[in-house]
């Protein structure tokens, strides 16, 4: 037992990222509404980061953070803010401000217009995760099969848009085709998890 009556360590967890488009709160909670009924299993009450980058008109956010609210999600935080009237606003509702990740804030500016090769837009196919998904752990693989060569324990949750593939004990809970795709498929070497789940259908 520790001498110490907490321990501070860092630790890293899977969160959504919310990107608003639009200033509306209306529009905003219909949206939100509708993923979350594609992907219920996975979106339901889920802690998420809200970015709002890409607004620059004048915002609402009690407005907004209250349409968020309504539909159930939790923000954990927000990310992209660069109005300091916003940043005061934010701060003072009690929800932290966000940075962008290192590789974001430090990448240069492009020196010239050319666009990226069409090998960048591919979508990824497939998440590898090779450590143990401990209990409290959450992993999705959003547009892709989920591959884990390790050990799932019991109270982890693995959810992918495509497939499942677990290559070692799954105790835990596996939501395959979290985006509406009856045809995905979970495969296990040791099945004895918790929950299995294809579309939202729980076998």
């Amino acid at each position: 037992m520790s001498n110490t009556p907490i321990e501070l360590k860092g630790s890293s967890f899977t969160l959504s990222v919310v990107h608003l488009h639009d200033a509306n709160p209306e529009v905003i909670r219909q949206a939100l509404e509708d993923k979350i009924a594609q992907a219920p299993a996975f979106l339901r009450h889920a802690p998420v980061v809200v970015n709002i980058a890409s607004i620059e008109e004048e915002v609402e956010w009690r407005a907004i953070n209250e349409a968020i609210a309504a539909t159930g999600l939790r923000i954990m935080g927000v990310s992209g803010c660069k109005i300091p009237r916003l940043k005061t606003e934010i701060d003072r509702a009690g929800i932290p401000l966000l940075t962008e990740g290192k590789e974001k804030a430090s990448r240069p500016a492009p020196s010239d217009p050319t666009p990226p090769p069409p090998v960048a837009s591919q979508i990824t196919k497939t998440r590898l995760i090779d450590q143990p998904v401990r209990s409290g752990q959450r992993i999705y693989a959003p547009h892709c099969d989920l591959i884990v060569t390790n050990h799932v324990s019991a109270g982890a949750e693995l959810i992918a848009d495509g497939n499942i593939h677990v290559y070692g004990m799954m105790r835990g809970r596996a939501l395959a085709g979290a985006g509406g795709d009856r045809d995905a498929q979970i495969f296990c070497t040791h099945l004895a998890a918790e929950l299995v789940s294809i579309a939202g259908n729980i076998g």
